[in-house]
Parts: C-alpha cells; sequence; structure tokens
C-alpha cells in the first residue's frame, strides 16, 4: 500500500483536456486545489495529440489510459484524488456500434481500473461526480391518446427504412414523448455507446455505496459550443451544421426534420458542474440529474437557424436516417433546479451566435 500521508489532495478529472474538461477547468482551480487532468490525447479529438491550448497552464495534465491499471498505480503513488470528475468516454453513437470494444474499454474497463485502484492504494475520494448522457434512456418514455405512458424498445433498422418515425400505441395511434427525468423515465439503451454510459453508472453506484462515497451523476443532453472538437468527424451536428453552412452548403436533415433534441450550452454544462461539486449529496444518497435547457429544438430548426445565420440554402429534409438514434431526447430540469440552485442562461441562437464566432476565429468556417 502507498504511503497516504505522503499524498497530495489533489482535484482529479478524467478526460480532463476534452471539451467539457478544459471548459470546467477555470471553475476547478477556483477550489484552491491542485487539480489534474488524466487524458489519452486521441488523434480523433485532440490532432497531433497536443495539449489543448485552452487548458490553463496550471492544470497538470497526465497524458494517459484510464483503462490502464499502470497509469493509476502510477498516479495514486503520488496523489490523493479529494474530488473525482470522471469526464473520460468515447461518445460517438454511430462509431460505437462498429468500434464497441473501444467504447467499453474507456467508458466501462476505464472506470472500474479506476476504482479498484481507489482502493488498492486506499486512496477514498470524499465526492466522485460523473458526467453520463441522455443516451442512457434510449427513446424515453412516451404516453398514448388515452393518458397511458410507455417505455418503447429501440426504432429498428426496419421501421426506420418504414419512414415510421414516431411510436404509436398498440392500435397504431402516434404517441407524445415525455422529457427525460431520471426519477421517472426508466433507462433503454438504443446504441452501445448508450449502453456503456449506463454500465458505467450502475458500476459507480455500486461501488459508492459499498464505499459511503458521495455520487453524483449528471446525464447531460446535448453539449455544444466553444471548445468543441471541428476536427472529430464524431462531434457534435451543431458544429458540423455551423461549418457546412459557413461554405454555403445544403444541410441535410434526417428523417422528417421533427427529431426532438435539447442543445445545451457548455458554459450551462459548466455552472451546472460547479455547482453539483459545491453541493455534494450524503454518504447515504444517490444523485442522479438530468442537464439540459428543458427547451424542445427540432433537427430542422437548429438547421434552419444555422442556415440563416450564413445565408447557406434552405435546409432539405432527405429522409435518412441513422441507426440507433433517439426520436426525442428533452430534459426534465425541474428537480435539478431544485437541488443545485442552477439555472441554464443560454438560448440556442444565442449559443449558436457564439460558437460561430469562435469558429470563425479558429479558421474552421469556410
Amino acid at each position: 500500500m502507498a504511503n497516504t500521508s505522503a499524498r497530495e489532495p489533489v482535484v482529479l478529472v478524467t478526460g480532463g483536456a476534452g471539451f467539457i474538461g478544459t471548459a470546467l477547468s477555470g471553475e476547478l482551480l477556483q477550489q484552491g486545489l491542485r487539480t489534474i487532468a488524466v487524458d489519452d490525447l486521441i488523434e480523433q479529438v485532440h490532432p497531433g495529440r497536443a495539449r489543448p491550448e485552452a487548458l490553463p497552464e496550471a492544470i497538470e495534465l497526465v497524458q494517459a489510459d484510464v483503462a490502464s491499471a499502470d497509469t493509476w498505480d502510477r498516479l495514486l503513488e503520488e496523489v490523493e484524488p479529494r474530488i473525482v470528475v470522471v469526464l473520460a468516454a468515447e461518445t460517438g453513437t454511430a462509431q460505437s456500434l462498429t468500434e464497441s470494444t473501444r467504447h467499453t474499454m474507456t467508458n466501462v474497463v476505464g472506470t472500474s481500473r479506476m476504482l479498484d485502484a481507489f482502493v488498492r492504494h486506499e486512496a477514498m475520494p470524499e465526492h466522485v461526480v460523473v458526467t453520463s448522457s441522455r443516451a442512457v434512456y434510449g427513446e424515453g418514455s412516451w404516453r398514448t391518446p388515452d393518458g397511458q405512458v410507455f417505455n418503447p424498445p429501440p426504432r429498428s433498422h426496419t421501421q426506420l427504412e418504414r419512414a415510421e418515425w414516431d411510436h404509436r400505441d398498440a392500435s397504431g395511434v402516434p404517441a407524445t414523448p415525455i422529457p427525460m427525468d431520471a426519477a421517472h423515465t426508466q433507462p433503454s439503451p438504443s446504441s452501445v455507446y448508450g449502453s456503456t454510459k449506463l454500465a458505467q453508472e450502475l458500476i459507480l453506484r455500486n461501488w459508492a455505496s459499498a464505499f459511503s462515497i458521495p455520487l453524483s451523476v449528471l446525464r447531460l443532453q446535448n453539449v455544444y459550443g466553444p471548445g468543441q472538437s471541428p476536427h472529430n468527424p464524431y462531434t457534435g451536428i451543431v458544429t458540423l451544421f455551423h461549418r457546412l453552412a459557413s461554405r454555403g452548403q445544403t444541410l441535410d436533415v434526417y428523417e422528417d426534420g421533427d427529431i426532438g433534441r435539447d442543445f445545451v450550452y457548455i458554459d450551462d454544462v459548466v455552472s451546472a458542474l460547479a455547482a453539483c461539486i459545491a453541493r455534494p449529496p450524503s454518504a447515504e444518497d444517490l444523485r442522479v440529474l438530468d442537464v439540459g435547457t428543458g427547451v424542445v429544438t427540432t433537427i430542422l430548426d437548429a438547421a434552419r437557424t444555422i442556415a440563416g445565420m450564413y445565408g447557406a440554402p434552405d435546409p432539405v429534409v432527405s429522409g435518412k436516417f441513422r441507426d440507433g438514434d433517439v426520436r426525442y431526447a428533452v430534459a426534465d430540469i425541474t428537480r435539478t433546479r431544485d437541488e443545485l440552485k442552477w439555472e441554464p442562461q443560454w438560448t440556442f441562437a444565442a449559443g449558436s451566435s457564439t460558437l460561430s464566432e469562435w469558429l470563425e476565429r479558429g479558421g474552421f468556417l469556410g
């Protein structure tokens, strides 16, 4: 065992050089503790595997694989994690269908390796915060016209080929989607990515309960904003739409355009994380909260907003689809507001405008 008395307490952030981790770093430095980011700097997100310029110098970066036991053994010989923020994740919904092992290694094995090392080195944190995903809900809950609530299975490839976009009741009448709330919406992932994130949640929940470690799970909706990798082909659709529209290209909108999403700006996610860290739950509590705006934006509306910013042609609804995508994903943030004393500040139009300015400054448009 390590000499625990000789180790320095730190804030430990896995995936700390990524989109959310870099944005969160300024808030973490205000905690007054040494902050270490553990990140593998994968080429898909970080060309040349270079340290992000936006990551403050005061944040120590350990370039290492979270799924390696050696990573944790080396690190925990020197430091004691007081607060752990788990951001490291492979996030591509479509990519997870063809690279499931890669997603499982980072999202599931990476988490279990970390927890095993905490026990092995007697380095138990005071609070663990993990960013999960709305993907754990899959298609979520829907309500029939007569008020019955049901949880549909993932839409099949055959169903999508028939352009049957919405879920229906037993008699074929279209149902209405219900906003996602961790207290009421049953998790039922429709992608490999979502399944790995739910597995990560369950592992953390069982481990934290056994060792009386306070655990906060924040299920994020679609995060976008400055700092999101424009190089990553699996980056969120908002950044992709900006890049295409800035070139005057026609935006291709899938299904019938009415795919519902909750686009939450990066600053609102950071403020939710900061509030969560500042208000840890008790050791007996598992806190699972949803982070979004609570406002539905269809993909077609998002495309029209972005196309209009650049004078690009009107978007075209193509009827194409992507296996594993869900029809509707919007958060009910009532409990998050109450428990964290937090409120999202950014509208989609304002956030999209700021993202455009950042992309232009970086030379990523046109």
